[in-house]
């Protein structure tokens, strides 16, 4: 039995066909892993970056899918020191790593092999990947809309740590989430947060983003990046500074959105339909 057309992504006369091939990136003397969700038609397609979280256990592939019916490339991809990739697990190597992916689907070789559109880039994350990802934006002035779901302050959480017992509630936290990750401890990944200190408050970043598109997208039943602390004071400096083109939500849901993916995948589209796309 021949299964319908409608049932399709994509049309079947669309071609190339979507494919999701492996992808690889070098980073820091490392090979990353990762994925490529690549829509069907000739493209040129635009690219979004996918950034996952602490340590990896969620890693938005119904983001990355839904990104391709879409018609975006989508890649997500596991950080240097995760998961089986080569060398050692720190928050530098995460930024390190986003910028390296971002960098290179501009480059010939990715853009030319997989139809990708070097002048059309989004960085996404979630957690620390919405950490990385205005990080990356900030520090990249290519890259064209970047959104933060449910992001993870490193400043704020750096300041926190002035107390002592919130110092070991993240000790303890991080410890718990070390087991796909290599060469590190809660201890060593406190200290490096402290170390960077203000340089890693995203609410420094606001004059490095004015000029892009910008979501903050916020979880109201999170004790992970609780809403007071991570979102609302972040979406009020953007507010001041003021970033003309933010855009925030907040949902009434836990840290990972388990109940409001669909409602997310659609904020995330529409977001860069309208941003992205603009004047394509």
């Amino acid at each position: 039995m021949t299964a319908a057309s409608s049932e399709a992504d994509f049309p079947p006369s669309l071609t190339p066909a979507a494919a999701t091939p492996a992808v690889r990136f070098a980073s820091g003397g490392h090979t990353l892993l990762g994925v490529l969700h690549l829509p069907a038609g000739p493209g040129p397609h635009p690219v979004v970056v996918l950034l996952h979280g602490f340590p990896g256990n969620e890693r938005n592939f119904d983001l990355a899918q839904a990104l391709r019916r879409a018609g975006y490339a989508a890649i997500v991809f596991h950080y240097r020191g995760s998961w089986g990739v080569g060398g050692s697990w720190t928050w530098g190597h995460v930024l390190e790593d986003a910028a390296a992916v971002v960098d290179a689907i501009r480059g010939d070789a990715m853009a030319g092999a997989h139809r990708l559109d070097p002048s059309r880039v989004a960085v996404v994350g979630h957690s620390l990947g919405g950490f990385a990802a205005l990080m990356t934006a900030a520090a990249d002035p290519r890259v064209g809309a970047v959104g933060s779901i449910a992001g993870f302050d490193f400043g704020a959480a750096a300041a926190a740590c002035e107390d002592p017992a919130v110092r070991a509630d993240y000790v303890e936290a991080f410890d718990d989430d070390l087991l796909p990750l290599r060469d590190t401890s809660g201890e060593a990944l406190v200290r490096e947060m402290e170390a960077a200190g203000p340089a890693w408050s995203l609410g420094g970043l606001a004059p490095r983003l004015a000029d892009r598109p910008v979501l903050l997208v916020g979880t109201g039943r999170d004790p992970v990046t609780p809403a007071d602390t991570h979102h609302h004071p972040l979406v009020q400096l953007y507010r001041d500074f003021p970033i003309d083109r933010l855009e925030h939500r907040l949902f009434e849901t836990d840290h990972a959105l388990s109940d409001h993916r669909t409602a997310l995948a659609r904020t995330v589209v529409d977001f860069l339909d309208r941003h992205l796309l603009a004047g394509a």
